[in-house]
């Protein structure tokens, strides 16, 4: 065998031991809170919900009102409706999901989120949107809703063409 090929082995056996040494270390970690978040109902009744209002109550059951404390962040033209960049911050506290909503969409629900206890609550996407219209940005925190809305004009077609 070559010095060359010796090395080659040598080091697939030392990067072989590193990876498992790795995998051992993660058993270790907080994963509860991933595992949690994977088995919680999808909202599949909501994602159905053609008018805004409807999906809302269908994933909350309730209304929200507006808040200065939600941080809307969308373009107010969007030059291509298939990809619309969106973010939301806020500075509400014990915030449990946040959800966009965009009423001129075949769907009016377009994402939501659950997050968890400690988590900074901040999401952000790209969103598809058949034609100008409001952005909707619903936090839950400590049990109630708070909203964000925008008008974002979209300029060539997304999900309407």
């Amino acid at each position: 065998m070559s010095s060359t090929t010796g090395l080659l082995a040598t080091r697939r056996l030392i990067l072989q031991g590193a990876a498992s040494v790795a995998l051992i270390g993660l058993g270790n970690l907080p994963f509860g809170a991933a595992r949690a978040a994977a088995n919680d109902k999808y909202p599949e009744e909501a994602f159905k919900q053609k008018s805004e209002a409807d999906a809302i109550k269908a994933l909350y059951g309730k209304t929200a009102e507006p808040s200065d404390k939600i941080k809307l962040d969308a373009p107010e033209i969007a030059e291509n409706g298939g990809v619309v960049p969106i973010s939301v911050t806020t500075t509400l506290e014990k915030v449990t999901s946040i959800s966009f909503f965009v009423a001129e969409n075949p769907n009016a629900l377009a994402a939501s989120y659950k997050i968890p206890d400690g988590t900074v609550p901040s999401v952000a996407n790209r969103l598809k949107m058949a034609k100008t219209t409001n952005v909707v940005a619903i936090v839950e925190a400590d049990g109630k809703l708070f909203s964000a809305t925008k008008e974002v004009k979209v300029t060539v077609g997304g999900c309407g063409g």
